[in-house]
């Protein structure tokens, strides 16, 4: 059973959607809060899932601290993964390190970009039940 105003997906992943935006570190943080993480996608079904709910969000995914080496938040390295076209890019100046779910790409499965990690996003945590 997931909590109230959390969706379920599987047999053992509940799923908060926020409703504000801050950056990455917080969305993490708010995430751990409520007993979950941001979340870690391992599964086309999961994306296509989180897909649908249509919006622009953190997930668990980030370089921070190694340059071209992708880690989920829990430490597992990426070994699957759905960027979007020519993504990730680091795009610009600007140090691009923290991964969005961005429901915008024509491809609806291949939906991750690369942010800097202080922009503001809506986030996603996942709970295992």
């Amino acid at each position: 059973m997931c909590p109230k105003g959390w969706k379920k997906f599987g047999f053992n992943s509940c799923y908060y959607l926020s409703a504000e935006k801050k950056p990455w570190e917080y969305a993490e943080q708010d995430c751990l809060g409520r007993g979950a993480h941001l979340v870690i996608i391992n599964s086309e079904e999961e994306q296509k899932f989180l897909n649908a709910l249509r919006t622009i969000s953190w997930i668990g995914l980030n370089e921070r601290e190694t340059k071209g080496t992708w880690k989920w938040v829990d430490g597992t390295p990426l070994t699957t993964w759905y960027w979007a076209e020519n993504q990730p890019d680091n795009f610009g100046l600007n140090e691009e390190d923290c991964a969005e779910m961005n429901y915008r790409y024509c491809d609806h499965v291949y939906t991750w970009n690369d942010v800097g990690c202080t922009d503001e996003r809506n986030w996603i945590c996942e709970r295992v039940i």
